[in-house]
């Protein structure tokens, strides 16, 4: 698996968690999970 599907992997989990009813402190779940699948989509242009 490369690096990106590990990337999107991360940014799907966290979504997914994003959208259950749990109380997280200080930070966004959805917001992390976004930054995640951008970093996986721009991941080429990164190291390119």
């Amino acid at each position: 698996m490369s690096i990106q599907g590990v990337f999107y992997l991360i940014a799907v989990i966290l979504l997914v968690l994003a959208a259950l009813p749990i109380a997280t402190r200080g930070i966004s779940l959805a917001l992390l999970g976004a930054a995640f699948a951008l970093l996986g989509y721009s991941w080429d242009t990164i190291t390119g």
